[in-house]
């Protein structure tokens, strides 16, 4: 089937008949500015009221309205993956279930300090690899307190944060306002095509942590679209040094309400996999939820992001004994007013056998006795937190409230089994609140990418290097060209493998997602080994 026999809404958008529900289109308006921008999304939100699922949608936007940046490469969970290192740094489980908070409050970093965008479509069978050789979170001398990144920090706090984090003191580089949340200290790849020196941030004091007498850490991370429609990837990332692995399906479901866009897991996205392989906390598995989601702004073409409902941390294998699960709840915004991004949280016991707190999705559900700590904050901010045993729990406080403070209410002392006793003793009187995190004080640290002529057709930067090249240059109709004779590629070999009734078969995971992750395959063990190969920058 030639291209003109395809339905096409105009020359520059491509329809996908296989996608299920009504066609939507948004024609480029030939106005590039933000104006002009702000007309098409108004016009893409009024026609997607009542669309049950936009991601299932078929729709191919204009050029113009996208970022410079792929999909596969825009969505991953390790904005800080020193903290995903440091999960099994602690010699203690509850310690360990602290560091699985913080990297929960740091995957998604991008949406505190960058902007809302909107990247390229991935197609079916495209794979991105990168990696990051990042200088382990140091410690005060008691680890439950605040870690200290080496790497990516500001001098000072911000969004009303009230402590900041230590600056490294093995750094004397630093650069001055201008640089990006997304953009490279050092690319692998020539300016004009490293997408992540688009975005821009405001910044001062980057501590970047550049020592090259430090420890490096390197972490890994694989990912592939391994379906169409709906729109699904698997992903995979590990740091061996450190003996710890993360998996997982990336999959989301969006829905425009009013003038909100909300964004939750889709069917196959059961959340983050994290197994811990050797080390301290060798057997146990982590598994992290996603909570959900809003994009508000829309009409006024000023996006930021809001989060509701919860995020579930639980721990299971390892050791035999009492284990840690931690909730976060993120509070609903009120109506009325700014945005306050508060959230609280508790850790509490399970005990081996019981499956009663798998009902237990909020603060409030929670038996008193079974609390071992207690944090609240701002999740774009500071994070305090507290050992409760005699003393303070915070409750679930209104949304509308003007003020991030909780109330509280006095605990009695809970029983704890002698084998969950460690140097954090939940049954020890109560401790002062400490720092858990303070985002406001990290940035994103940026990835390592093998520059493009090493990289293969379908792997993101060398397939979409066209597209981003145009749009780097603001040539949006070039760019749109581009996009569609993509789009169009893929639809011809999906017609080719239905005429010749070939099953996609995808190349670095196996095609069970049943689990909630994806095995890697041979060739998917492969491009890990070879990414834990690639040599280390030049100083």
């Amino acid at each position: 089937m030639s291209p003109s026999d395809e339905p096409t809404v105009d020359e520059h958008v491509v329809v996908d008949e296989d996608a299920p529900g009504t066609p939507i289109s948004v024609p480029d308006s030939g106005d590039h500015g933000e104006g002009g921008k702000l007309k098409m999304i108004v016009q893409l939100v009024k026609k997607c009221l009542g669309v049950k699922d936009i991601a299932t949608m078929r729709l191919s936007l204009p050029a113009s309205l996208l970022e410079p940046v792929p999909n596969l490469e825009y969505w991953q969970y390790l904005d800080r993956p020193d903290l995903f290192a440091a999960i099994n740094d602690p010699e203690y489980p509850f310690e360990r279930m602290l560091a699985a908070v913080r990297f929960t409050f740091t995957k998604d970093l991008k949406f505190v300090h960058g902007k809302v965008c909107k990247p390229y479509n991935s197609v079916l069978g495209e794979h991105f690899r990168a990696h990051w050789d990042v200088p382990p979170v140091a410690y005060s001398e008691d680890l439950a307190q605040a870690i200290i990144p080496l790497t990516h920090t500001t001098d000072a706090p911000t969004n009303g944060s009230e402590t900041a984090s230590v600056k490294s003191g093995r750094s004397s580089k630093s650069t001055k306002s201008g640089f990006s949340a997304f953009s490279k200290a050092k690319s692998s790849t020539p300016p004009s095509q490293s997408v992540e020196t688009n975005m821009t941030a405001q910044m001062s004091n980057l501590s970047l942590g550049n020592d090259a007498n430090t420890e490096r850490l390197r972490v890994i991370y694989v990912t592939e679209q391994v379906s169409h429609h709906p729109p699904v990837s698997a992903y995979y990332a590990s740091c061996p040094q450190r003996n710890i692995e993360m998996s997982g399906i990336d999959q989301i479901s969006a829905k425009v309400s009013g003038t909100t866009v909300r964004v939750s897991p889709g069917q196959f996205n059961q959340g983050i996999f994290v197994n811990i392989t050797g080390g301290p906390g060798e057997g146990e598995r982590y598994h992290i939820t996603h909570p959900v989601a809003s994009v508000n702004g829309i009409l006024r073409g000023s996006f930021y992001v809001t989060v509701s409902e919860s995020s579930i941390i639980t721990c299971t294998g390892g050791k035999p004994g009492t284990k840690f699960r931690a909730i976060i709840e993120y509070k609903e915004e009120s109506w009325l007013g700014r945005a306050h991004f508060l959230a609280e949280g508790v850790i509490h016991t399970v005990h081996e056998g019981e499956t009663e707190h798998e009902e237990w999705t909020k603060v409030k559900h929670v038996p008193a006795d079974r609390i071992v700590a207690v944090f609240d904050g701002s999740w774009r901010g500071h994070i305090r937190w507290r050992r409760v045993g005699g003393g303070s729990y915070p409750n679930a406080f209104s949304s509308s409230a003007s003020s991030p403070s909780p109330s509280h209410e006095h605990l009695p002392t809970p029983e704890i089994p002698p084998h969950a006793a460690s140097r954090t003793d939940v049954s020890s009187p109560d401790t002062e609140y400490s720092t858990l995190i303070d985002l406001s004080t990290l940035r994103t640290i940026p990835k390592d990418v093998r520059p493009l002529e090493k990289q293969l057709p379908n792997e993101s930067r060398k397939l979409w290097e066209n597209v981003t090249a145009n749009l780097l240059k603001k040539e949006y109709s070039e760019a749109t060209k581009e996009k569609v004779t993509i789009e169009q590629r893929q639809r011809d070999e999906a017609a080719e493998r239905k005429r010749k009734g070939i099953e996609f078969i995808p190349k670095y995971f196996e095609k069970d997602l049943s689990a909630g992750y994806s095995k890697l395959t041979e060739e998917g063990w492969k491009a890990v080994k070879e990414e834990l190969g690639e040599s280390l920058p030049s100083a």
